[in-house]
C-alpha cells in the first residue's frame, strides 16, 4: 500500500505536532487549531482522519491524570451530542465535491477561530451542552477541530476539572469521529497508519511541554495561535478557489 505521504511531508507534520503538542501540553489549547490547518497545507490527506488519531493521545494520557476531577454527567450530555454531529459531518464529506473541501474546511476553521473569541454559557444545561457536542462532531468530523464548541461550554470549569472533563469527551468523541469517517469512506488503513506515524511527535511534545510551560506568555500567545490558524483557513479556500 502506498501512503500518499512522502518523508519531507511527513517530517514537516511532525515538527508541527510537536509544536502543537508543546502548545496544548504547557497552557492547555493549541494542537488542533494549529496542526489541523498548517497540515491540511503540508498533505490534505491527512485531515480529517489521520489528524484525529494523532490528537486523540494527548486527552488519552489527559484523562489518565486527571480522570478524578471529571464531572460525568456534564461530559455524559456533549459524547451523546456527538453522534449526530459526527454523523452530519460524515454526510458533508460525503455530497461535497473534493475540490470544495478545501473551502468547506478553511471556513469551519475560521469558525472555529471565531468561537474560540466567543463568550460562552455561564451555567451551561444539558441542552447547551448536547448542542455544543453536536456542533463540535461536525467540525471535528470535517476539520478535526472539534475543541471550541466544547471550550465555550464548559469554561466555568478550571485546572484539573477542565483539562479532565474535556478529555473525558475527546476521548469516546475521537472514537464516534473515526467511526463516522469510515462509513463515509474517509478513514481506513492509511489514514490510520499516517496518524500513528505522528504519535512520537505527540509524546515528545508532551514531555517537553513542562519545561516550556514557564516560558510561554499567554497573553501573546493565545492570538498568535489564533491568527496562524485563520491565516492557514484562508490559504485552504483561496486554494480551493
Amino acid at each position: 500500500m502506498e501512503l500518499p505521504l512522502s518523508l519531507g511531508e511527513w517530517a514537516l507534520a511532525s515538527a508541527v505536532i510537536l509544536a502543537g503538542s508543546l502548545l496544548q501540553g504547557a497552557i492547555g489549547f493549541g494542537l488542533g487549531m494549529v496542526g489541523a490547518p498548517l497540515l491540511y497545507l503540508i498533505q490534505p490527506a491527512l485531515i480529517p482522519g489521520a489528524m484525529v488519531v494523532a490528537g486523540m493521545c494527548l486527552p488519552v494520557l489527559i484523562l489518565m491524570r486527571d480522570w478524578r476531577a471529571v464531572h460525568f454527567p456534564d461530559a455524559g450530555w456533549a459524547v451523546v451530542g456527538q453522534v449526530p454531529g459526527a454523523a452530519l459531518g460524515g454526510l458533508v464529506l460525503g455530497v461535497v465535491a473534493q475540490d470544495m473541501l478545501g473551502l468547506v474546511f478553511g471556513s469551519l476553521v475560521l469558525l472555529a477561530v471565531v468561537l474560540s473569541l466567543a463568550g460562552g454559557v455561564a451555567s451551561p444545561r444539558p441542552p447547551h451542552l448536547f448542542g455544543a457536542g453536536g456542533l463540535a462532531g461536525l467540525m471535528a468530523t470535517t476539520t478535526s477541530i472539534g475543541g471550541p464548541p466544547l471550550a465555550l461550554a464548559f469554561q466555568r470549569f478550571s485546572g484539573a476539572r477542565l483539562r479532565g472533563t474535556l478529555s473525558a469527551v475527546f476521548v469516546p468523541g475521537g472514537v464516534i469521529v473515526l467511526t463516522a469517517l469510515a462509513l463515509a469512506g474517509h478513514f481506513g488503513l492509511a489514514e490510520l497508519i499516517m496518524g500513528v506515524s505522528l504519535l512520537p511527535a505527540i509524546a515528545l511534545g508532551f514531555l517537553g511541554s513542562g519545561r516550556v510551560a514557564r516560558w510561554l506568555d499567554r497573553d501573546w500567545l493565545r492570538p498568535a495561535v489564533l491568527g496562524v490558524s485563520a491565516a492557514a483557513a484562508v490559504g485552504a479556500i483561496l486554494s480551493a478557489l
